[in-house]
């Protein structure tokens, strides 16, 4: 099996979009549904008692996305994380790990969680297959946490679960804050002391207009540069590379050898140059872009009995025609785009 730096070499050889960028992560979201009610993501305002989730029988299965998944990887994708929503919420999860692990040309199967379920499915999901572990976390403080995540969940479980990832191997962890002016900026310096003791990697994201529910304003996001001069004055920070083209996150170590961290600013610093990423949503619609207004339907060429060769084509010309840059092209005129939430597409 080729590596994933090896499928990256030959990309020339697979579809690139009008700036040039090739395609070589799939975030594949497998549920529309969470049980934490975030106040960025998911404000119970919308997302409440009568809120209309999608039904199962609109899903996809996991033979139709392990499937969609070869596909991917024929035209070069070689990094896959699930998403969600909340993708533990998803029954038998473990089982859609085990059958993405045997993808060929697949190097990195990665899942991004929120931490809040038994430890015993760490086990399961390592043994499964999954290679790496990330938590959303956005504080150490107890009330500052239960605040955020409005469903009255406490902080010591998610660190419980950060902790039995990394000693089963699934690590290092990385742990995704986002930071809100007003709300857990305060955050910034416990969690950074707390990681870094621990060896996990903090990675302090920029609030994001995802979607149009989450009250995102401008005046509401500390900047990567702020954020950085925060952990900067007190533990000092010099740049890392990237481990590879269209890595989201600053990378920077400490200066004294203790670790490293990263910020992602893609309101204040936009990355869209080199974004190499495709978004599956759980209803099998591919997104180019996490600020897409609509997607491709896959799912409905999966139902119609297309097979890969149909599937490859139809994902290579959406690919070849993808000019997003969103981040770049921010401003009053896109402000007001009625973009797909967070919850459907996957952070």
């Amino acid at each position: 099996m080729k590596s994933c730096a090896s499928f990256f070499n030959i990309a020339m050889t697979q579809p690139l979009d009008t700036l040039g960028r090739p395609l070589r992560d799939l975030r594949i979201s497998v549920t529309d549904r969470c049980n934490f009610r975030c106040t960025y993501c998911m404000p119970k305002e919308v997302f409440g008692r009568g809120y209309q989730f999608l039904p199962r029988e609109e899903l996809l299965s996991f033979e139709e996305i392990a499937r969609l998944a070869a596909v991917f990887a024929g035209l070069g994708a070689c990094k896959l994380r699930l998403t969600g929503g909340e993708p533990l919420m998803r029954r038998d999860l473990e089982g859609l790990v085990a059958m993405l692990s045997q993808v060929p040309g697949i190097d990195d199967l990665a899942l991004t969680t929120n931490g809040s379920f038994p430890l015993e499915r760490i086990a399961a999901l390592q043994a499964a297959g999954l290679k790496r572990m990330t938590v959303s976390l956005d504080a150490l403080d107890d009330a500052v946490f239960k605040a955020m995540n409005d469903v009255d969940f406490p902080v010591a479980a998610v660190l419980d679960w950060i902790e039995a990832s990394a000693a089963a191997g699934l690590g290092p962890v990385k742990v995704n804050m986002v930071v809100q002016r007003g709300v857990n900026e305060g955050e910034i310096l416990p969690m950074a002391r707390y990681m870094r003791e621990r060896g996990h990697i903090l990675r302090l994201i920029e609030f994001m207009d995802v979607g149009s529910t989450n009250g995102w304003r401008l005046d509401d996001v500390v900047t990567a540069r702020q954020i950085y001069e925060i952990v900067h004055a007190e533990m000092p920070l010099e740049p890392l590379q990237p481990n590879y083209r269209g890595e989201v996150a600053e990378r920077y170590r400490y200066a004294d050898g203790g670790g490293e961290i990263g910020i992602i600013a893609s309101v204040s610093q936009p990355f869209c140059g080199d974004c190499t990423r495709a978004r599956l949503s759980a209803d099998g619609k591919l997104f180019t872009c996490l600020f897409a207004i609509q997607g491709a339907d896959l799912r409905a060429l999966l139902r119609e009995g297309a097979g890969n060769a149909e599937l490859s084509a139809a994902i290579a010309s959406v690919w070849q025609r993808r000019a997003d840059r969103y981040s770049e092209l921010r401003s009053q005129q896109t402000a007001g785009l009625p973009k797909v939430e967070m919850s459907y597409i996957g952070g």
